[in-house]
């Protein structure tokens, strides 16, 4: 499993930034390379958000998401923000990790 986070600084309308995600997320959803995402928002700077996706692995976001049906429902959706991407990157988890239930 890989992490893949997405950063990005939307100062203008986030209902209709959010409503594209929601529209984008059904790809995801349908795609059997994505384990998980989550959306966030900051409180301190609303203006910024993190997407952070969970996938099978790199290549299987790469070379797989990328290239299978669902990439173009969920390009489509989120194509108006892609110039607010300030920072994309993959990450592998350490395995350290702790969550009080």
């Amino acid at each position: 499993m890989i992490v893949e986070y997405i950063r990005y600084r939307v100062p203008t309308d986030p209902e209709a930034f959010e409503a594209a995600y929601h529209r984008a997320s059904e790809s995801l959803r349908a795609s059997p390379v994505c384990l998980a995402y989550e959306l966030s928002r900051c409180e301190e700077a609303p203006e910024h958000y993190i997407l952070r996706i969970e996938w099978t692995s790199t290549a299987d976001h790469l070379q797989g998401f990328r290239r299978s049906p669902e990439f173009g429902p969920f390009f489509q959706a989120i194509r108006p923000w892609v110039a607010q991407i300030e920072e994309m990157r993959h990450y592998a988890p350490t395995g350290l990790t702790w969550r009080r239930d």
